[in-house]
């Protein structure tokens, strides 16, 4: 079939301009459509120029720009294109605030000190570090006449590469950090000589801050970026002299899952190494129990006022994923057997050591408690794997004799905290709520009625709270827990439970009274 070629009706006579712009725009498109919008006449009414046609606006409907004279009349403004697809939203002052505050993070995450140095002037980080100075070993390598100096050559640099003196600072301490843990000797720790360097580079730090020439959210972000290289004693040194808190710094990390498992890696590595060198056992314990302590407070302290450039959400999601997974760590090694000389048990050990009273003093007792009760849930509940008939077959495998001793310093720590009376109830609540680990929850029993003598009656009374209930209601998920509690506790000896048999006995004696005394 022979496509048929359109031929438009012959055009008045125009204006020679008017119409090789009117040609124009039909040659240009050749579509029917097109030539129809602007070569209807209109009759008597009004057309261009008194012709009886309509072109310009015909073709500033259909949005068509010709050449020439028409093209400026033929432009649609944005408000016409736009209208009718984007709803204008009312104004809302705290949306307006939200979206300030998230772009000033996104330029903050986003800004590149180094690119801005490196246009600037040809690469700056060598003349920027304080090698020379940190290398010296003369006691006035540090005085207040040499930071007075650096302070005075650090304005007039950053006058003349026109940026912040604070921020250019804050770059120079970061890279001359990041010098100091390039080759380091110990996975967390820093050797003799690296503690000397960062000591006097920590004193130029503090010249700055007193004098406001250090930013430290900058050197945080600056950090951050070298973070492969740092180690964690060189963070530590940081919070203990006051150039940045632990806080600040943990806060200021862009991505909550990176600085977790930095932070849970270095913690790892930390307890692993605790007795590696005896000239540092006090730095390593209190540098464990200062990041215990900012993360329990953290993850379980209410109504906290969080950093500035993390949400107010993430940083207590970090720090309870941190204590997660320290645990998860430390009972999965259990699980899979540990050797006492292993870096593992010695890991696991320290970790565990976290939860006695001299590391847990400095922390309020409101979060430290809600802490040791989170513990213990998770304790309970990790790793799910049995069924209650393989606890029934495997019950006499988890005595008190035959626990870990590791896991059982846990729980008699978790109970010194807690209580007796809050342990069981806290048992109690996951039982029901839950799904458990059987082993643990049973070793919890024993190590319950074997440590703590005022727990006997507490057990026996949980117990019998169980049968009745399953008596009156038919809930055999009662009775079941019932008798494995009983069973294990009757495992101890009768120094802390009654033998099964006879408990036994005495139970279904007692049901059967009871019931002859309801029946008529």
């Amino acid at each position: 079939m022979t496509a048929t070629r359109f031929h438009p009706k012959p055009l008045p006579m125009w204006p020679r301009r008017e119409a090789r712009a009117h040609l124009g725009v039909w040659q240009r498109d050749r579509q029917p459509m097109d030539v129809r919008v602007w070569a209807q006449p209109m009759g008597r009414q009004r057309g261009l120029r008194g012709q009886g046609f309509t072109c310009g606006r015909k073709l500033r409907m259909a949005g068509l720009r010709g050449p020439g004279v028409w093209a400026r009349g033929c432009r649609r403004p944005w408000e016409e294109l736009l209208a009718g697809r984007v709803k204008r939203q009312k104004h809302n002052p705290e949306n307006e605030q939200k979206l300030k505050e998230s772009a000033v993070q996104l330029l903050r995450r986003h800004q590149n000190l180094e690119d801005l140095l490196l246009e600037v002037e040809e690469p700056p980080c060598k003349k920027l570090c304080l090698s020379k100075l940190i290398d010296s070993n003369s006691a006035e390598a540090c005085s207040d006449h040499v930071s007075s100096f650096i302070g005075s050559a650090l304005r007039d640099r950053a006058l003349r590469l026109g940026v912040p003196v604070a921020v250019l600072a804050a770059r120079m301490v970061a890279c001359s950090m990041e010098q100091v843990c390039a080759e380091p000797s110990h996975p967390v720790l820093l050797s003799s000589e690296q503690r000397k360097k960062v000591s006097s580079l920590l004193d130029v730090a503090q010249y700055l801050l007193t004098h406001s020439m250090f930013s430290r959210l900058s050197f945080c972000q600056e950090l951050w970026r070298v973070q492969s290289s740092l180690l964690l004693e060189a963070v530590w040194c940081l919070h203990v002299h006051s150039v940045v808190s632990l806080r600040e710094l943990l806060e200021s990390h862009p991505e909550a899952q990176a600085v977790t498992a930095w932070l849970f890696g270095n913690l790892c590595l930390l307890c692993e190494q605790m007795e590696a060198s005896c000239q540092s056992g006090d730095t390593t314990r209190a540098m464990l129990s200062d990041f215990v302590q900012l993360l329990v407070l953290r993850a379980f302290q209410e109504n906290s006022n969080v950093g500035r450039t993390m949400e107010p959400e993430k940083m207590p999601q970090v720090a309870l994923a941190v204590l997660q997974k320290m645990l998860s760590f430390a009972l999965d090694s259990l699980a899979a057997g540990l050797q006492e000389e292993s870096p593992a048990y010695k890991a696991v050990r320290w970790w565990f050591d976290v939860f006695s009273a001299h590391s847990c003093c400095v922390i309020a007792p409101d979060p430290l408690k809600k802490f040791f009760r989170h513990t213990l849930v998770q304790t309970l509940t990790h790793s799910p794997v049995l069924k209650v008939s393989d606890a029934v077959q495997m019950q006499s495998r988890w005595s008190f004799s035959r626990t870990h001793p590791l896991l059982i310093s846990l729980y008699c720590r978790l109970f010194m905290m807690l209580s007796p009376e809050e342990a069981i109830s806290c048992v109690q609540e996951v039982l029901e709520e839950q799904e458990v680990n059987w082993q643990r929850v049973l070793s919890c029993v024993s190590v319950l009625v074997t440590c703590f003598p005022e727990a006997q009656q507490l057990v026996r009374d949980w117990v019998a709270r169980l049968m009745a209930g399953a008596f009156e209601s038919f809930h055999l998920d009662s009775m079941v827990t019932a008798f494995l509690v009983v069973r294990q506790a009757a495992l101890e000896g009768p120094a802390a439970f009654p033998p099964y048999a006879d408990w036994f006995k005495g139970k279904l004696r007692g049901s059967g009274q009871s019931r002859l005394r309801r029946d008529p």
